[in-house]
């Protein structure tokens, strides 16, 4: 008897979209879950996987945080119902994390950059990360770091062959 798959896990991922240049250009420090306001045709497109983080940022404003520059491609079946798609959008956060998050903007070199995009329970989620900018040798050390990991990598999976 054949096994059954189970399709409808599949249908139901939501995508994931992803800001990784940020944490190449960011030192992270601190990361909160924030809830984004928008319209019908912004969910749809995005449940279709047609948004991009970068560029985008994110600000405070009369004591509300908000995002700008988030591109979200118009719905194609949209009509006139269709949204500005880098229109600046409200996020949504707990009164006590924008103080907190507003304590650490007014500091020296801080800023608040979006990592993540993604659907929760059926609602939109951005990860939001309050950073530092790297200096270009902090670059170099990241990807010095990185290759040194894959070599390593390549040495032990080579290793296993030669012993089998």
């Amino acid at each position: 008897m054949a096994k059954k798959t189970d399709t409808s896990s599949k249908k139901n991922q939501s995508p994931k979209i992803e800001n990784r240049k940020a944490r190449f250009n960011f030192h992270i420090d601190d990361t909160y879950e924030a809830g984004i306001a928008l319209k019908g045709t912004e969910v749809k497109s995005i449940r279709a996987g047609k948004a991009s983080l970068n560029e985008s940022f994110a600000y405070m404003k009369n004591g509300e945080i908000w995002l700008r520059n988030m591109y979200i491609k118009p719905y194609e079946f949209g009509s006139f119902y269709n949204h500005d798609e880098r229109r600046d959008r409200k996020l949504l956060l707990k009164r006590k994390e924008i103080r907190e998050i507003d304590r650490y903007m007014n500091q020296k070199g801080y800023t608040l950059v979006p990592l993540k995009l993604y659907f929760k329970g059926g609602y939109a989620k951005i990860l939001l990360g309050l950073a530092r900018g790297k200096k270009q040798y902090d670059k170099r050390e990241d990807i010095r770091e990185k290759d040194m990991k894959r070599e390593l990598d390549r040495k032990i999976k080579g290793s296993y062959k030669v012993n089998l």
